[in-house]
C-alpha cells in the first residue's frame, strides 16, 4: 500500500454528502465551526460564488473548484456581486439529496456540500498538518485529468438522479480527498504529504510506514532515496519542516494509536510493533507525541470515536 493510501487508511476517513444547493440573485449562507473530526467541504458543479474563511481572504469559486477545511472552519458563502439583499432559502429535496433553494428560475450556483469524517486520534499527522482552508481549482492545476473526470463523474450522477447515485457520489468523494490532497502535494507547501510527492524522498517515508519496527538510520534511509547521508538529512528536512528522526517517531505513533484503538493487544505488544524494546520507552515517547498515556488514550479515544 502507497503511503498516501495508508495515512488515509489510518484517519478512518469517511465522506459523507449533506446538501445540494442551486442559488440565484443574492445570497449569503452560514456556516458555523464543524464539531472536532471532521473537514467541511464544498465543490462547485456549475456557476460561481465567493467563500470567505473565517479570518483569511475571499475565495473565488467557479464550476470545478473543491475546497475542504480540514479543521472544519467557519465560513460563508455569498454571491459574487455581494448583494445586501438576499432571497430566503428553502429546502426541497431533488431525489438525490436535500436541496436548498433561493429561486425558481435558473440557478447561478450548483454546489455539492460534505464532510469528510475522521479519527481525530489517528489522523494528526494527515488532517493536522494541512491548512485552515485547501482549495484545489482544475483551472489552475496541471495533469489534473483523474481529478477533472472524477468531478464530471459527481457532476453527471448528481444531474441524472438514477437509481444508486447517492451511493456512487457519496462514493466518490473518497476519491475526491485523496485526488486533492496529491494536487496539493504537488505544490510549492511543505509537510508530509509533499514528501509523498517527491520521487525520491516519498521511498523513504514509505519504508517507514511498511516497517516501523526497524531501527531506520540516516544512512539506511540515504540509500533508499539514492542520497548521501547529509544530502538526504538536508533535503528532507527542507521539504518536511521536521527532521527524518521526528517524521519516523511521528509515524510510529500514529500507527500504535491506530493499534490501540482498533485491537485489544498489550500496550508493550503494540510498543514492539513500532520499534520499542521496553514498555517504558514507548509510554515516555507516547506520552511525548500524543500528550497522554497509551492506557488513557485507549480508553479516552475508543469512547469519543464509538460517536463518530
Amino acid at each position: 500500500m502507497d503511503a498516501l493510501s495508508r495515512l488515509i487508511q489510518l484517519a478512518q476517513l469517511q465522506g459523507n454528502l449533506d446538501v445540494r444547493c442551486q442559488f440565484a440573485g443574492g445570497f449569503a449562507v452560514d456556516h458555523a465551526e464543524a464539531p472536532r473530526g471532521e473537514a467541511l467541504f464544498h465543490l462547485v458543479l456549475d456557476g460561481g460564488c465567493a467563500i470567505e474563511p473565517a479570518g483569511e481572504p475571499s475565495l473565488d469559486m467557479q464550476a470545478g473548484d473543491l475546497v475542504i477545511f480540514p479543521h472544519g472552519a467557519a465560513h460563508l458563502i455569498r454571491d459574487r456581486r455581494g448583494q445586501r439583499r438576499t432571497a430566503p432559502v428553502r429546502v426541497e429535496h431533488d431525489g438525490l439529496l436535500p436541496l436548498r433553494r433561493n429561486g425558481d428560475g435558473a440557478p447561478e450556483l450548483d454546489l455539492l456540500c460534505g464532510r469528510f469524517r475522521y479519527a481525530p486520534a489517528s489522523a494528526s499527522l494527515l488532517l493536522y498538518t494541512l491548512p485552515g482552508t485547501l482549495k484545489v481549482s482544475l483551472r489552475d492545476t496541471a495533469g489534473m485529468e483523474a481529478l477533472q473526470a472524477l468531478v464530471a463523474l459527481m457532476r453527471h450522477e448528481a444531474g441524472q438522479r438514477q437509481p444508486g447515485a447517492l451511493a456512487v457520489v457519496t462514493a466518490l468523494t473518497h476519491a475526491l480527498f485523496a485526488l486533492a490532497l496529491r494536487a496539493y502535494a504537488t505544490g510549492d507547501v511543505h509537510g508530509l504529504l509533499p514528501l509523498l510527492a517527491d520521487a525520491r524522498l516519498g521511498g523513504a517515508v514509505q519504508a517507514m510506514l511498511a516497517e516501523p519496527a526497524h531501527p531506520w538510520t540516516l544512512e539506511e534511509l540515504g540509500r533508499v532515496a539514492a542520497m548521501s547521508r547529509a544530502s538526504f538529512a538536508r533535503h528532507f528536512g527542507e521539504r518536511a519542516g521536521m527532521t527524518p528522526g521526528e517524521c519516523l517517531a511521528r509515524l510510529r505513533m500514529q500507527i500504535a494509536g491506530d493499534l490501540l484503538l482498533r485491537t485489544r493487544r498489550r500496550t508493550g505488544d503494540i510498543g514492539q510493533d513500532v520499534g520499542y524494546q521496553s514498555e517504558a520507552a514507548f509510554g515516555k515517547a507516547f506520552r511525548h507525541y500524543m500528550g497522554t498515556t497509551p492506557a488513557r488514550f485507549r480508553r479516552e479515544h475508543t469512547r469519543e470515536e464509538e460517536h463518530i
